[in-house]
């Protein structure tokens, strides 16, 4: 698959691989708990009802969660196939097309930009550039991470070896911390970080929906793609898994200077 541009941006060719798992990227991920957008709000000091933009918005998890805590939410997304799920699940008129190298928003339009597990898909100086540009005086961002936490499981440790000794070096997800680039680019507030936990009930049969929902997943050759999700299917059939499994989400936090 050719690499995508938009607004003149070009995609990270992994990220062009998105486009082909749309259903699995919202069946298998997991939902943003409430106490994550309720710390968001709580660290930034948002206000209900006021304006944010979630970037890079993909099918909508974090979008649905910020609007149940009653923020007005724009969703910023490149990928034609996100933004349908989008549209079917928040509404047209809250959906844009766009990147975060080139936001679709004008100047001090919102209180607040979140980005989830995407900001290493982006050219981050000059998305962060484009965030300050879109927030208002002080405005505040977010940036989550979800870690996966298979505590318990017994097809944790064959399941993740399997990961680890297929997934290839990404430059950009492999790159400095992003505290390092935002102190780097200049006009945010120093960078700090909280961890949110909490617990969802376990689905093991979205294990494989989750794994083949990963960009380098995507872009395997079919057969070694069909081949490697056989074999998680497998492995987690076969193993145990408990009732419930924490949740971390680390959340990165600055504001506008």
């Amino acid at each position: 698959m050719a690499p995508r541009s938009l607004d003149g941006v070009t995609l990270h060719p992994l990220a062009t691989h998105f486009s082909t798992v749309a259903g699995a990227y919202e069946r298998g991920r997991r939902e943003y708990p409430p106490a994550a957008v309720g710390a968001i709000a709580a660290e930034l000091g948002i206000p209900p009802g006021a304006p944010v933009l979630d970037l890079a918005a993909g099918t909508g998890k974090l979008t649905r969660a910020l609007l149940a805590q009653g923020f007005d939410v724009v969703a910023v997304e490149p990928l034609g196939t996100f933004r349908d799920v989008l549209v079917e699940s928040v509404g047209a008129e809250r959906v844009r097309e766009g990147v975060a190298e080139a936001i679709p928003l004008a100047d001090g339009a919102v209180d607040a930009v979140t980005v989830a597990d995407a900001f290493h898909w982006f050219d981050q100086v000059a998305a962060l550039a484009e965030i300050r540009r879109v927030l208002r005086p002080a405005g505040g961002l977010a940036l989550l991470s979800t870690v996966p936490d298979w505590t318990g499981c017994s097809w944790a440790p064959e399941v993740g070896a399997l990961m680890q000794r297929l997934r290839p070096e990404h430059p950009h997800f492999d790159g400095p911390p992003w505290q390092e680039t935002v102190r780097a680019a200049g006009g945010f507030t120093a960078p700090r970080e909280i961890q949110v936990i909490t617990s969802q009930p376990a689905q093991p049969e979205r294990m494989v929906d989750f794994l083949a929902s990963m960009s380098w997943v995507a872009a395997m050759p079919d057969a070694q793609r069909a081949d490697t999700l056989a074999q998680v299917a497998a492995l987690v059939e076969a193993g145990e898994t408990p009732d419930e499994l924490p949740v971390h989400v680390v959340i990165g936090l600055a504001a506008r200077a």
